[in-house]
């Protein structure tokens, strides 16, 4: 038979199908790219990132992903600015991309936050005059060649030809995409999507320290399987959740939780009045969300990642998925389930009453000074949780406070520790810190501002922060909860005064650490983190009313 007959065979047999029945016109969905401009900027950015990596020459590569990079964190922050000044967080608010993604007060106030940090971390990420040159090549925190096994030959031989791992620009990217995407979430699956695009990422940043390679490693994986863990935890809630509602849309889930549903489906009608599938099924989101919030019981990755980590990584990390896990913990529990209120809050009261004592007690015993950060950033959870936990429009407003203030003062923190140098690296170990206010007062005094801000000292961000978490808490009726973040703040006080003790009133030891002079690129990271902490220590009424404004969740 002849191509031309079987052609005509082919074509006459697909017009008889549609005369016979009519096919259901599939519409095309409905995406307002304008809304959603923020974050189709940096994920665009990022798969630029990846054909520089393929295309550009090796040598220029670093200034081209630097470019890029912060041009798009500027462009996607002018565009949620616009957003913002368009009303599209107060008056006219809404739910676009088909019901995926929310756009409201606490999704582009978040979403601001993460572009700002994710800002100042990438100068971070950047710097390349703390280590000695090696063989005439400027080396920055990562490692020459991700894939040489460490101490190896081809280790070696990268380090000689002066490769750098440009690819953490990129990476650094999606992470904040998906972190973008994270607190608008608007459905189950675009929440489980944005976990997964912003966490593999930081698997693999957490890998790539140049110095103490192994440890770097063994932190990724860590990080790794125990992120696989909670990521089937939220994924198995999801699917209860599924089968309780029969929806996985935010609303629809409320709907059916409140018993406002209307029309419903006689398939369902059995599952809907089925509690179990509905608590376990929150239990187990629950559990995914504060996994990545690093509250107790699910914190025990946060000290060996943020000790392994490269130090820039472990700020951007310890900031931005903060903010991120944050924004999606809220959103979940004021608007999907705040019927389930009184199912809810007494277990939080555990987690946020167990997080807050825990991270400030073990803090007092670490000798490391990124694990001591860790357990701190664990106790700042707690604090946060209390916010989290008010249920009032107070507690939404003072939680987006809080996140803001912490992400700089946390990015600040861990750049100060970038510079703190001896013949190994980074020297963390809290007894080399001795003495360094006699020896670099500057660095030293700068620390001790991020430290105060840390313990919640007045005219630092971190006490405006804390005063209007526990005020919402006991406004919602947490006194109790007040109680005990007073007492934990106090503890954690001890700590950060003793780092500030030792910085001033030791003698510095003869063979002590340098404190290297950075390029601008940190210097800038560092001055941002200050000037946020005094200003919002200062005069925080600005950003606490627009907290104020930005809290409300549109449903």
């Amino acid at each position: 038979m002849s191509a031309t007959a079987v052609h005509s065979l082919w074509t006459t047999n697909g017009l008889w199908a549609t005369a016979a029945e009519p096919v259901a016109k599939i519409d095309s969905p409905q995406i307002e790219y304008s809304l959603i401009a923020p974050t189709l900027i940096v994920i665009g950015a990022a798969i630029l990132g990846i054909l520089i990596e393929a295309f550009v020459p090796r040598k220029s590569r670093y200034y081209v992903q630097l470019f890029l990079s912060v041009v798009a964190l500027v462009a996607a922050f002018a565009a949620v600015v616009a957003l913002a000044a368009d009303g599209r967080g107060t008056t006219s608010s809404g739910i676009v991309a088909m019901g995926a993604l929310a756009v409201d007060g606490p999704a582009l106030f978040l979403q601001g936050t993460i572009l700002l940090a994710g800002l100042v971390a990438i100068f971070t990420f950047a710097e390349r005059r703390l280590d000695p040159e090696a063989h005439g090549n400027r080396v920055d925190s990562f490692a020459a060649q991700a894939a040489s096994v460490p101490g190896s030959d081809s280790e070696k031989a990268a380090v000689r030809a002066g490769f750098t791992t440009t690819e953490v620009f990129p990476l650094a990217l999606f992470a904040i995409g998906g972190m973008l995407v994270f607190p608008s979430a608007n459905d189950l699956l675009t929440l489980f999507i944005a976990l997964e695009v912003f966490s593999l990422p930081l698997y693999l940043l957490c890998a790539l320290a140049r110095r103490k390679r192994l440890m770097s490693q063994e932190a990724a994986v860590k990080y790794f399987l125990l992120g696989a863990f909670s990521s089937a935890f939220l994924l198995f809630g999801i699917a209860l959740l599924y089968g309780y509602a029969g929806t996985v849309s935010y609303a629809g889930i409320a709907d059916v939780v409140d018993g406002t549903v209307q029309n419903v489906n006689p398939a369902l009608a059995g599952t809907m009045g089925n509690d179990a599938l509905l608590l376990i099924g929150a239990a187990l989101i629950l559990m995914g969300l504060l996994f990545k919030v690093g509250a107790v019981p699910f914190h025990m990755w946060t000290p060996d990642v943020y000790q392994g980590a490269p130090t820039p990584v472990t700020g951007f990390m310890a900031a931005a998925t903060k903010v991120a896990a944050f924004g999606a913990l809220l959103r979940l529990l004021y608007v999907v389930l705040p019927g389930l209120r009184w199912d809810w809050r007494p277990v939080m009261w555990g987690v946020a009453i167990a997080t807050m004592l825990l991270g400030a007690i073990v803090a007092i015993t670490q000798t490391d000074i990124k694990r001591l950060l860790a357990y701190s950033s664990i106790a700042h959870a707690g604090f946060i949780l209390a916010g989290v936990i008010a249920t009032t429009p107070d507690g939404i407003s003072s939680v987006l406070f809080y996140l803001g203030a912490y992400s700089f003062v946390t990015i600040g923190a861990f750049a100060v520790v970038t510079l703190v140098r001896d013949a190994g690296g980074e020297a963390t170990h809290l007894s080399k810190w001795a003495g360094l206010g006699r020896r670099s007062p500057l660095v030293a005094a700068v620390f001790a501002v991020f430290l105060l801000a840390f313990a919640g000292i007045p005219l630092t961000s971190g006490f405006a922060g804390k005063f209007a978490v526990f005020k919402a808490a006991a406004e919602g009726g947490a006194g109790a909860l007040v109680v005990v973040g007073v007492i934990s703040s106090a503890i954690a006080a001890f700590f950060y005064i003793r780092v500030i003790v030792l910085m001033f009133f030791s003698e510095p030891k003869p063979e002590g650490p340098t404190v290297a002079v950075p390029s601008p690129l940190t210097m800038t990271a560092i001055g941002v983190g200050v000037a946020v902490t005094l200003v919002l220590g200062v005069a925080p009424q600005y950003f606490l009313d627009l907290a104020n404004q930005a809290g409300v969740f549109v449903r």
